[in-house]
């Protein structure tokens, strides 16, 4: 046990310096103007760099990709009914799409998945 805790020490430790001299040695000392322009072939910018960006599609996107990753890990479910026993089986699954379909209703009625708004 002792050599357990140990041993979780002396990474956490490790962990926690390599953290610190990272961010030591990342940070840049130098701002030039220069540098954090756009560049266009040599030439000044005629308008913005920076594109305006739809915060909502973005919303739409985190979670389809949440509920995209979720369903994945559903598809095992069908897989496994030959080797579990069905009441397990039943309610595994059964709160797993619990825990979808809450999900979906709870980001409906935050109105996220409102497009026209």
């Amino acid at each position: 046990m002792v050599i357990i805790t140990l041993i979780t020490f002396i990474t956490i430790l490790l962990a926690t310096i390599v953290m610190i001299l990272a961010s030591i040695l990342s940070k840049k000392t130098i701002i030039d103007r220069e540098k954090s322009s756009p560049y266009e072939c040599g030439f000044d910018p005629k308008g913005s760099a920076r594109l305006p960006f739809s915060l909502r599609f973005f919303l739409i996107a985190v979670i389809f990709l949440i509920f995209d990753v979720e369903i994945t890990l559903l598809l095992p479910l069908a897989s496994i009914i030959q080797i579990t026993n069905i009441y397990s089986w039943m309610v595994t699954g059964t709160i797993f799409l619990a825990i979808l379909l809450f999900g979906l209703l709870y980001e409906w009625y935050q109105g996220a998945l409102d497009w026209s708004n």
